[in-house]
């Protein structure tokens, strides 16, 4: 994983605003969970495992390596009742590859789904940016029972604060045009046509331009 020269530093989880607040190894179990609950009936998931009992018992296994890769490499942003997380990854000039251990970590995680979460990870790693030092966001998740009360705004602006100070750019792959329109209202644009699943939804990748502070000339 290529780390961001030092001008452009990693988000710290001591810098984060408000009741924003940086997840531990401790409670990653529980926003494993989160995670797979919020993302359950979201058209990437459904093509990735049709089946709804399997994704249910796959899905918290699945998404502990990216909260594992998070957590090393990252930060991840979550709440006082852990009912969120937001999993940022710094990039360097070209795309990281997949993290030690991945390929047996996903297999185990997903069979008999490997194939369709390669092909998942393929199509994303083609379209990620590459030449411009930015921060990925991965993830981000509230609980379904949490949503619409704010949560997730209040995520994203804790870490674009810091991102802005910065000076460093944010991506992402928003998996519906419901999110990619959460995404535009937060500073983001397309980049470029939407990723095709292969024979599956599309999923939208947004870059985020950091936003001037009131000091700058």
């Amino acid at each position: 994983m290529m780390s961001l020269p030092k001008r452009k530093p990693r988000l710290a989880g001591n810098d984060l605003p408000g009741r924003v607040i940086p997840a531990q190894a401790a409670d990653l179990d529980i926003l494993s969970q989160v995670i797979a609950d919020a993302f359950h009936d979201l058209p990437p998931s459904r093509w990735l495992i049709p089946d709804q009992a399997a994704r249910s018992e796959i899905f918290p296994g699945y998404f502990r390596i990216y909260l594992d890769h998070a957590l090393a490499c990252g930060l991840i942003c979550t709440t006082a009742d852990r009912d969120a997380a937001a999993l940022w990854i710094p990039v360097g000039q070209y795309p990281p590859g997949p993290p030690p251990g991945y390929a047996e970590r996903l297999r185990a995680a997903t069979i008999p789904w490997t194939r369709k979460f390669l092909a998942f990870d393929t199509a994303l790693a083609r379209r990620h940016p590459a030449g411009t030092p930015h921060h990925h966001l991965a993830i981000l998740a509230v609980r379904p029972d949490r949503q619409g009360r704010g949560t997730g705004t209040a995520l994203l602006d804790s870490c674009h604060q810091i991102l802005d100070q910065a000076g460093t750019p944010g991506y992402l792959e928003a998996s519906s045009d419901r999110n990619r329109q959460l995404y535009l209202r937060h500073g983001y644009a397309d980049l470029g046509p939407p990723i095709r699943l292969p024979g599956g939804p599309p999923m939208h990748p947004l870059w985020r331009q950091p936003r001037p502070g009131p000091d700058a000339s």
